[in-house]
């Protein structure tokens, strides 16, 4: 009997420090799981973070809406550009054989034709012989030797006018700077 006794007194040390240890892990998972006001400073804090996001996304697609309306005739602008250079050369050629007539006639339709052009935001590039060579602006198809010292890295004739949509460059001018 004595061999059974110790048995149960075994068995139940056993299972005394099987529930010491059961409660001593109950006790460190309540002091782990966060208060109400834990919870609800994250969930807060989820919230205005998602709030914030929202907003960021709303100004963004806003302003690539407006983008897009401003720069949405670029390719049309781009071809008319072919129109507005036969024009000029047109006033030029006219010019030359001294129709007065004829001259007004179709300076007045480039003159309305330009107007036109840049009510939707098309400006020329300003460029004049002796600026200085940007290349955000100019494309430099030639260089030729300076005609004078001042003129060396500078540019010298412009070929093609450039032009551009609101503030982006749609045609680069065309220019022969000095070397």
């Amino acid at each position: 009997m004595d061999e059974n006794k110790e048995l149960h007194d075994e068995n139940l040390n056993t299972t005394e420090q099987e529930t010491q240890q059961n409660e001593e892990t109950k006790s460190e998972n309540v002091t782990k799981q966060p208060t109400a006001e834990e919870l609800l400073a994250e969930e807060k804090d989820r919230y205005i973070r998602l709030y914030a996001e929202f907003e960021n996304y709303k100004k963004r697609t806003v302003k690539e809406k407006m983008e897009f309306a401003q720069y949405a005739n670029t390719e049309m602008m781009i071809s008319m550009l072919a129109v507005l250079d036969d024009f000029e050369r047109a006033i030029k050629e006219i010019a030359k054989s001294g129709n007065e007539a004829d001259l007004k006639g179709i300076e007045l339709i480039y003159q309305k034709f330009k107007n036109k052009l840049a009510e939707k935001g098309l400006k020329p590039v300003e460029v004049n012989a002796g600026d200085n060579f940007n290349v955000d602006f100019h494309e430099a198809i030639t260089q030729i030797p300076a005609p004078s010292e001042d003129l060396k890295g500078k540019i010298v004739d412009v070929i093609e006018t450039g032009y551009q949509l609101h503030d982006r460059v749609i045609r680069f001018a065309k220019v022969v700077t000095g070397n």
